[in-house]
């Protein structure tokens, strides 16, 4: 898919519009995510405290999940999570820790790595749809609907010269400001 024949300098106009809308909505905070992600770079792993963190920015709900992870296995698989290849193994790896499905995974490697990766959801996916870079809707994920998000994130990043975290926020932006309705 090539994003309806948008060239660069749309798409550009597009991220920049939606990137200024994104503190209107009530997404992710990003300065939570790269407070939690220079720690991230910095120690190598996160601590149950500093995934409770960002799992709480993402879904406040079921946050409490993350406190029955033990101590060691929040810092082990983070700490694997930066070091396998690619990213099914990567997103697949941190859902497997309680209280982690893809969305809120997909924070835990924006916060490591913003320059390839984006918080994903249901607004992502359906801004993407619009686009033209995938078919059709969708209401929940995995670490594979992860990786065919973040595919057309990158391009769009690689096209515009934003970060793909901002490509991801902006997406977020675009459909909070034009859905009409409910979510779900």
């Amino acid at each position: 898919m090539d994003g309806d024949g948008l060239d660069a300098s749309d798409l550009d106009a597009f991220v920049a519009e939606h990137l200024d809308r994104y503190a209107e909505t009530q997404g992710v905070l990003p300065e939570v995510l790269e407070s939690v992600g220079e720690t991230y770079r910095s120690q190598g792993y996160l601590t149950r405290d500093q995934l409770y963190e960002i799992a709480y920015e993402s879904s406040t709900r079921s946050a409490y999940h993350v406190e029955t992870n033990p101590e060691a296995r929040c810092r082990e698989v983070t700490r694997n999570a930066r070091e396998v290849d690619g990213d099914f193994s990567s997103i697949h790896l941190i859902t497997g820790l309680s209280g982690f499905k893809a969305p809120t995974a997909s924070c835990v490697l924006a916060a490591f790595d913003g320059d390839r990766h984006a918080v994903v959801d249901t607004r992502v996916w359906a801004s993407l749809e619009r686009l033209g870079y995938l078919d059709g809707r969708k209401e929940g994920f995995d670490a594979a609907d992860y990786v065919t998000m973040i595919e057309p994130i990158r391009e769009i990043a690689d096209e515009t010269g934003h970060r793909a975290v901002d490509v991801g926020y902006a997406l977020f932006a675009h459909d909070d400001h034009v859905r009409e309705g409910t979510l779900h």
